[in-house]
């Protein structure tokens, strides 16, 4: 078994809010993530596979890159995850709802059982895993 990752940047604004709350609430439980703000996000997306014998690869890098242009920068890049997106209408942009929705719109994109991780940073000091149920990351 092989594991190969690929990064890519992008940026998005977002708040914090729970729709049932009002203004005031929201700022109580979010604090300053409640009002509009953004972020560099890295992610690093993680294939796991047996090489194929006449490539020598798990998956040719240029196809992921086509997928994550496709399912993640066309979508999120330079968007705001609350109002450019139906994601988050009903939950919160947090690291830990971002990375679980790219988790599972890569896992769609990709041949089935290679995604074995993705690592969202919303910033340089805070990541989130998901990985492949049984997978370690």
């Amino acid at each position: 078994m092989v594991r190969i990752t690929r990064a890519i940047d992008f940026s998005a604004s977002l708040h914090y809010r729970r729709p049932e709350l009002s203004a005031a609430e929201n700022r109580q439980l979010f604090g300053r993530a409640a009002m509009a703000h953004g972020h560099n996000y890295r992610l690093e997306v993680t294939l796991a596979g047996t090489p194929d014998p006449m490539s020598g690869m798990v998956l040719d890098l240029k196809q992921l890159k086509d997928v994550l242009e496709r399912e993640v920068v066309a979508r999120f890049d330079h968007r705001d995850l609350v109002a450019d997106t139906p994601y988050f209408e009903k939950q919160v942009p947090t690291p830990e709802n971002f990375a679980a929705l790219l988790y599972r719109l890569l896992e769609a994109a990709l041949p089935p059982g290679m995604l074995a991780a993705v690592r969202l940073y919303q910033d340089p000091d805070c990541f989130v895993d998901v990985t492949a149920p049984g997978a370690g990351a």
